[in-house]
Formats: structure tokens, C-alpha cells, sequence
């Protein structure tokens, strides 16, 4: 896996070994982040990548001009390789490592302009999720299409959705 766009671009990113972690395909990362940068959200923003596993998406945002991110997990080895590639690639500076479960920490991160959330695959708890989040954009990779899920979502609008494989990466919006 490598660093798809931006100053770190080519760069390896160590991923954990086994099953527990599903890191994001270069090509969901590439045209997600492709997708933010058109937007105008990428450059400057303070990000949180929960669920962060190898910490590939938040290293991507931080790779494209992001000025912080807040990396949550709680598994101990995903910890090892995401402390291992923010050393490796000069991002301990601009990064701040959280070991815990995402659930209980997004609702302590303050002064967020993006949430980057990629779950494992059975997560159905998006409504609680996104009622702790603080900023108005979260990128929700999961198995099913958060079409599905916003019935359930009080407060917020997919705005996009794009299949990748078996993923699906939405733009959820906070509503006004």
C-alpha cells in the first residue's frame, strides 16, 4: 500500500497483518481524496481518522496539505504499525494518537473540520457515530450503501456515494 497523491506521494504504508484491519484500495483513496480536494476541504483542515487501523486515510489527508489529524484505534497491533508509518513518513509532528475505541473519543475531538470513518464492515451504529461527531463532513466507508442507513440518521444528508469493490464510500453532510 502506498501514499496515493501529495507531498508523500509513492511513500510505503505498512499495513497490520491478519484480518482484524480492511485498509482502504489505493483506487478508493485516490478518487475520495480527489473528490475532497475538489471540495476545497482538504488543505488546512484538522482531521480525524476513526477506526484508523494503518492510519492510510488520514496519512493521505495529511500527504494532501491536511494540518493535523487525530488517529483513533484500539487495536494494539494496528496501534504498533500506525505509530511505526506517522515515525517512518515525519508525521508524529502533525498527528496525534488516540488508543481507544472511536465510539467513545470522536465525541472528545474538538475543533475538526473532517471525519474520516472506516469501520469494520458489520458497524451499524452510524446514527450514534454521527451524533457524537462535532464538524459537518464525515467520509463513512462501509459495506452497504448510507443511502440505507439515512432513515435512521437524524440530523444529516448523503450527499454522494461511490462503490468500490465491496466498499462504499459516502459524503455524509451535516444538514443546516
Amino acid at each position: 500500500m502506498r501514499v496515493v497523491a501529495g507531498e508523500l506521494r509513492g511513500r510505503r504504508i505498512s499495513a497490520p497483518l491478519g484480518k482484524k484491519t480492511r485498509p482502504t484500495t489505493d483506487k478508493a483513496r485516490e478518487a475520495t481524496f480527489n473528490a475532497l480536494g475538489s471540495l476545497g476541504v482538504i488543505v488546512g483542515a484538522r482531521v480525524v481518522d476513526a477506526f484508523a487501523g494503518s492510519g492510510a486515510l488520514g496519512i493521505e489527508a495529511l500527504s494532501r496539505g491536511a494540518e493535523h489529524c487525530t488517529f483513533i484505534e484500539r487495536d494494539r497491533e494496528a496501534l504498533e504499525v500506525l505509530r511505526e508509518n506517522l515515525e517512518t513518513l515525519g508525521l508524529s509532528e502533525c498527528s496525534t494518537v488516540v488508543r481507544g475505541d472511536a465510539m467513545t473519543n470522536i465525541g472528545l475531538t474538538r475543533n475538526v473540520s473532517l471525519v474520516l470513518a472506516d469501520p469494520p464492515y458489520e458497524f451499524a451504529q452510524w446514527s450514534e457515530f454521527l451524533g457524537e461527531v462535532a464538524c459537518d463532513l464525515v467520509v463513512a466507508e462501509s459495506d452497504r450503501d448510507m443511502n440505507d442507513e439515512s432513515p435512521a440518521i437524524t440530523g444529516w444528508e448523503v450527499t454522494r456515494v461511490k462503490r468500490y469493490g465491496r466498499a462504499y464510500v459516502s459524503f455524509v453532510q451535516r444538514l443546516a
